[in-house]
């Protein structure tokens, strides 16, 4: 069966043009994966969210067997909106060996370049599988990568090792931090601002709240290890959003903030949460019971992304090891599908074209050369797989 061929290139230049924004249906671009496999005579399976709107792609070129290397990236991409582009955000423009669009580096490029070399995949009659994965919502919390693989794990044989495709320009990472989000919402009761007694202010509240997830983090910060690799070598607490409040002369009856922390492997971060609760208990909540007694802390976990550690004879980071000639590994900040993935009990490591500097700004980037670095080393890996 014969399928439409594409360069690294022109494919890049396909899955760009798909607006797919986390907020948007990723579907249109799962369309036409779809269809480019089928036309090749390979099948694919998908999972959903719960409104049908989103979908994940698993697909595997070669023996239908236990063993081989899953290529995983994400669908997704950050808004545009606010930002100073130069050129049309998803359509691909090449300059000065660069090509310019949203998603060229975090992260359309390196499925593209693997789609764009199926024809290869085919014409070397793989022994050892290899494995195409697409998720959604990777940047709003891994959401949909969760999905995808319960699905392998309870239908299909086994990949051994996962691929995250994640701009390391093509080195190989081993261990990232994780990331958990909260919302925390305190209810007081508003009274007049003359008459501060007979309410029971949520913003005061929620700003000693605030201060205390500040402390826990200055407290991380003087108890780091800048030998561990990560900037910063701790884990980092971040307070993104805070709403509440009605009008300057009104005692705040209600506020919302949501909060972060991407802990180290290793560190699941548990216990700044019981910390956190315990001093919404112990020290905050009895002030607004003295003139509240309704009034309420309550804080929910909103998205979790574990943390990814270096394993143990690792066969993922042996093998890319082995394709690259690399003899180091790097650690990094951002949070990843791979910590799921190897939470999953999947050997894990990540290596992508790009550049995670060039990740979430105007006028995003990958250098073409990355793009014919990730090519060349897929090559290899075909090589390797065709071997058995």
């Amino acid at each position: 069966m014969t399928g439409a061929r594409y360069t690294p290139l022109e494919m890049i230049e396909r899955l760009i043009a798909f607006d797919t924004t986390s907020h948007k249906s990723n579907l249109a671009l799962i369309d036409f994966v779809a269809d480019y496999l089928a036309d090749h005579g390979i099948a694919s399976r998908r999972t959903s969210d719960a409104e049908d709107s989103k979908a994940n792609l698993f697909a595997t070129i070669g023996p239908e067997i236990a063993g081989g290397v899953v290529l995983s990236g994400h669908s997704d991409v950050v808004p545009v909106e606010g930002q100073a582009w130069d050129s049309d955000p998803f359509v691909v423009r090449q300059s000065d060996g660069r090509l310019y669009g949203r998603g060229t580096a975090d992260m359309k490029s390196f499925p593209a370049i693997a789609l764009a070399l199926l024809p290869e995949m085919l014409a070397a009659d793989l022994e050892t599988p290899l494995h195409l994965a697409l998720s959604y919502d990777e940047e709003v919390g891994c959401l949909g990568a969760r999905g995808l693989i319960a699905d392998v794990k309870a239908a299909l044989p086994l990949p051994r090792m996962v691929i995250i495709g994640e701009p390391t320009e093509m080195q190989i990472v081993n261990a990232h931090k994780g990331v958990t989000v909260f919302s925390t919402t305190v209810t007081g009761r508003a009274a007049h601002s003359s008459q501060p007694q007979l309410g029971a202010n949520a913003l005061h509240a929620a700003a000693t709240l605030i201060t205390f997830i500040d402390r826990m983090q200055q407290e991380e910060r003087a108890a780091a290890d800048p030998a561990n690799g990560f900037e910063p070598p701790y884990t980092s607490f971040n307070v993104g959003t805070i709403s509440g409040g009605t009008a300057q002369n009104i005692v705040s009856s209600e506020t919302s903030f949501t909060w972060e922390f991407r802990p180290l492997p290793g560190d699941d971060g548990q216990r700044f949460l019981e910390r956190f609760e315990r001093f919404a208990e112990t020290e905050v909540l009895p002030i607004l019971h003295e003139t509240a007694p309704e009034a309420a802390i309550t804080t929910e976990l909103s998205v979790r992304v574990p943390p990814m550690g270096p394993e143990d004879d690792s066969p993922a980071e042996a093998l890319i090891r082995a394709l690259t000639g690399a003899n180091r590994t790097e650690v990094v900040s951002f949070a990843t599908e791979g910590g799921l993935f190897q939470e999953a009990g999947f050997s894990t490591v990540i290596c992508g074209p790009g550049s995670i500097d060039q990740a979430h700004r105007p006028n995003e980037f990958i250098e073409l050369d990355q793009v014919e670095a990730c090519a060349a080393f897929l090559r290899r890996l075909i090589a390797w797989a065709a071997d058995g």
